[in-house]
């Protein structure tokens, strides 16, 4: 989508999460809103003189194409696949930069644990900067987006800025697409 702004209808209720600090709310069905912005995988919009991102997967209430995150059938014995996560994560963007959390290199680890019969993903990330103002809608993007995993109950986002972020950590098709080779 161009940079272009434009009123449109919201067509349904449709979670999204208040900029800058990653608060949930509801867009209620038959609002106005701005759409700003398009950005990996995420529309930025605006609401009674607040910025809103809503999920791709959301799209739809906006009159947009949504994201289709694909699964192969939930395991049976219950278990979760790292693969599922791990393309999940490959789908999440910084809110300002166009390349995956992943391929930043701002994913540190995700585990599952087993915890009162619960299947939770525990994901050890930073930010590009520790005093990034988007760190908690990018906290609510991991989390909405891993909670769609087959077989995850929970997810829980541990920002660690030890060791600190550079740009070594990011994925040389990362580097590409931002011209730093």
């Amino acid at each position: 989508m161009a940079q272009e702004q434009r009123t449109v209808v919201v067509q349904r209720d449709v979670p999204a999460r208040k900029v800058p600090d990653g608060t949930r709310i509801t867009i209620p069905k038959n609002s106005f809103v701005n759409l700003r912005q398009a950005l990996g995988g995420t529309y930025t919009v605006t609401i009674n003189g607040n910025m809103a991102r809503i999920d791709g997967t959301d799209a739809d209430a906006i009159g947009q194409e949504p994201l289709k995150l694909n699964f192969a059938p939930a395991n049976e014995d219950g278990s979760v696949r790292q693969d599922d996560l791990d393309s999940t994560l490959q789908t999440i963007f910084d809110p300002e930069i166009p390349v995956s959390i992943k391929d930043l290199g701002l994913v540190y680890g995700c585990d599952v644990i087993r915890r009162d019969d619960q299947n939770v993903v525990q994901v050890r990330m930073t930010l590009t900067a520790p005093n990034c103002g988007m760190g908690p809608v990018l906290v609510g993007d991991v989390e909405d987006r891993l909670g769609k995993v087959p077989n995850v109950d929970k997810v829980e986002v541990a920002l660690v800025f030890d060791p600190p972020w550079s740009r070594d950590m990011m994925s040389e098709e990362a580097q590409l697409e931002l011209g730093m080779f």
